[in-house]
């Protein structure tokens, strides 16, 4: 703000005419500034970059760092911690570490593993 010398009530990121970008221009300018990196990180040309993956991509690094979900909520927007839970849902890391500590002493954490047979017999389905 004080580089443009912006007033408080100014849009942080304005139009060339002053005003607030639209949720179109902020696509499109995504989209500008993906297409120009994937020149250096090719594995980027094959990704769906948005406005809501960077949204929900930075809910769930709020997350891994330990940052409550009524945090994020508020962070957000959301009328209520409802609209938050799909980062709960989506994140296996978490879901892990909160099995991890529920696993009873002596008993090694870890991941169901079906046995050979049980896979061959589902692919056979």
């Amino acid at each position: 703000m004080r580089e443009r010398a912006g007033e408080p009530d100014d849009p942080l990121f304005p139009t060339s005419r002053g005003r607030a970008l639209t949720r179109d221009a902020v696509a499109h300018r995504i989209e500008t500034h993906t297409t120009t990196a994937s020149s250096r990180c090719p594995t980027l040309s094959a990704k769906t970059v948005t406005p809501h993956v960077l949204r929900h991509t930075t809910g769930m690094n709020l997350l891994h760092a330990g940052v409550d979900t009524s945090v994020i909520a508020l962070w957000f927007g959301h009328e209520s911690t409802e609209a938050t839970q799909i980062y709960l849902h989506a994140d296996m890391a978490i879901k892990e570490r909160a099995l991890a500590r529920v696993t009873p002493i002596g008993v090694k954490a870890g991941r169901y593993r079906p046995p050979d047979t049980l896979l061959a017999f589902l692919e056979e389905l």
